[in-house]
């Protein structure tokens, strides 16, 4: 995508003398911008107006209260294409420990109940928050299910994986952690490609998708794709011990993201999904 004179005009800023597409991941198209001496971060979504972001920028706001995350600028619509203006980060190393901790800190941060104020429909995974008393309720209705019949309708479904689907189903309902968790701010998709840290070597959360759950769904996400090692989870435990028993709940999590996964990339995942399936 490229960003005409007359649409970065628009933007609420002043002096703009640098454009320059970066990396920002297959959803948005990136940019790096400089105005007035000052740099950027502006993420485009072609025409699906401003709405799109608003339920990134709640995230940034909620975790920003308490961690480092990009400053949302400006947001809005221009030509129909929403734009996110965030503050620039420029990169530097740290301390997975106080990674962990951070991630820890965000996680006690809670809530009443499970979910979030509103649902986030404009993605390619919907994401139906309504407010539930009852975890256990919440992620089999309101996650897995809803993952489970896109899965369906992609035609990545079988009658091996629902049998096996069932009767995870019917252990979640019936296992009493799911029913006394306690509700924690969750990013949603924590993965490495979504922290990083500052010149200073101060860990910074990118990309949130929250809502408040179950801490154990964030802590599955860093083990499946890398990028987390044993400091990150001693920081975590220093600031926030593990409850007993994570361990053997971490795949029933794993499984939401890589549904998730086979419903966005297609059936590469299959497998993945099938040995978590197989254990039930």
């Amino acid at each position: 995508m490229q960003l005409s004179t007359t649409w970065l005009h628009q933007l609420p800023l002043t002096a703009i003398h640098d454009v320059q597409p970066v990396g920002g991941g297959d959803i948005n198209a990136a940019f790096s911008l400089v105005s007035a001496q000052t740099r950027y971060f502006l993420k485009v979504q072609p025409d699906r107006g401003g709405a799109f972001f608003d339920h990134e920028i709640d995230g940034l706001n909620r975790l920003g209260a308490v961690v480092t995350t990009p400053k949302v600028m400006a947001s809005g619509t221009i030509n129909q294409d929403g734009y996110l203006l965030l503050s620039w980060l420029t990169t530097g190393h740290g301390s997975q420990a106080a990674l962990g901790q951070a991630v820890a800190t965000v996680h006690q941060q809670t809530a009443p109940k499970f979910g979030l104020d509103t649902d986030y429909r404009l993605g390619k995974i919907p994401k139906i928050n309504t407010w539930q008393a009852d975890w256990a309720t919440f992620y089999v209705q309101q996650r897995l299910d809803v993952l489970v019949q896109l899965a369906k309708s992609n035609h990545h479904w079988s009658a091996e994986r629902d049998d096996h689907y069932q009767r995870l189903r019917t252990k979640i309902l019936n296992t009493p952690h799911f029913h006394t968790v306690k509700p924690s701010l969750l990013h949603g998709d924590l993965w490495s490609g979504n922290i990083s840290f500052t010149a200073a070597g101060t860990p910074v959360l990118l990309d949130p998708d929250v809502f408040y759950g179950d801490r154990e769904m964030d802590l599955a996400m860093t083990t499946i794709f890398g990028g987390f090692d044993a400091d990150f989870y001693d920081g975590y435990q220093s600031v926030y011990p593990f409850e007993p028993g994570m361990q053997s709940r971490l795949p029933m999590y794993q499984l939401y993201y890589l549904l998730a996964h086979l419903n966005l990339f297609g059936e590469s995942y299959g497998p993945a999904v099938d040995r978590i399936l197989a254990l039930y």
